[in-house]
């Protein structure tokens, strides 16, 4: 009587081998179109702008682009709230220019004090251009803890006050660590007048989640790295030298509708 040959056991483990290999390929594919999907999908996607000219997430990498269709088009990111404290210029300016940052981010802190005051100087103050912060937390919970801080400042009207202590702070590499005693140290330093608000404002649930939000939000645009800007569908990334932002602001606002220039 015949027996029923059976596969070897190096066949076996060959088929697994295969079997799993196939699996993972399925995988990583899916996990790549969804990625850029998400990436390309819909308003307030910089599509091609945040591939080209977004920075390494601790890179001060730089770089420019224009997002599919009209570069007037809204995004989804200027909101022009009046009320916004975690905005610096008129309401009304021709242009806005949305910042992404991060609190424990060495470029940002670069971007802070050598180019942001001269846009401050040239740009903000003649009404020309109103800026809109967007905090993110890419450097883990001590960057979201150290935005929940400054909006916490923000809740009692110093929160680019409170930016400014931060990175005047950072040091020279790295990542500062920006323990609780630090960051409340910097609200008593910008006079934050109810500093035991500001400290039952670091539990505040709300306003991690709305940190957590505005860091999902970033991500799923397609920012990637920071710092990172925006003027419509038109991106800039990267502690770039001021010369670069006159360019992209300049630009800007010769193209507004609402622009005296």
């Amino acid at each position: 009587m015949s027996q029923r040959s059976t596969p070897s056991r190096t066949s076996q483990r060959r088929l697994k081998s295969w079997l799993f290999l196939a699996a993972a390929v399925i995988v990583f594919l899916g996990v790549v179109i969804f990625a850029q999907a998400s990436m390309n999908s819909g308003n307030g996607s910089f599509g091609a702008a945040a591939k080209q000219g977004a920075a390494a997430a601790d890179g001060s990498g730089a770089g420019t682009g224009t997002g599919a269709g009209d570069s007037a088009a809204p995004t989804g990111f200027e909101t022009r709230d009046p009320a916004d404290p975690m905005a610096i210029g008129d309401a009304d300016a021709p242009v806005v220019l949305v910042e992404w940052t991060d609190m424990r981010c060495p470029y940002c802190a670069v971007f802070n004090q050598e180019t942001l005051p001269t846009i401050v100087d040239e740009y903000v103050e003649a009404g020309k251009v109103r800026i809109e912060v967007r905090d993110v937390a890419f450097f883990g919970e001590a960057s979201e803890t150290a935005s929940v801080a400054a909006r916490a400042a923000g809740e009692q009207g110093r929160f680019m006050e409170y930016l400014d202590a931060v990175y005047a702070a950072a040091p020279a590499e790295g990542h500062p660590d920006l323990p609780v005693e630090q960051l409340i140290g910097f609200a008593e330093e910008v006079g934050v007048p109810d500093i035991a608000k500001f400290t039952a404002d670091l539990e505040d649930p709300a306003l991690r989640a709305a940190v957590q939000q505005s860091t999902a939000t970033a991500q799923q645009a397609g920012v990637t790295g920071v710092p990172f800007f925006a003027i419509g569908t038109d991106a800039l990334s990267g502690a770039q030298p001021i010369d670069a932002f006159r360019g992209f602001l300049d630009a800007a606002i010769e193209a507004a509708p609402d622009s005296a220039a």
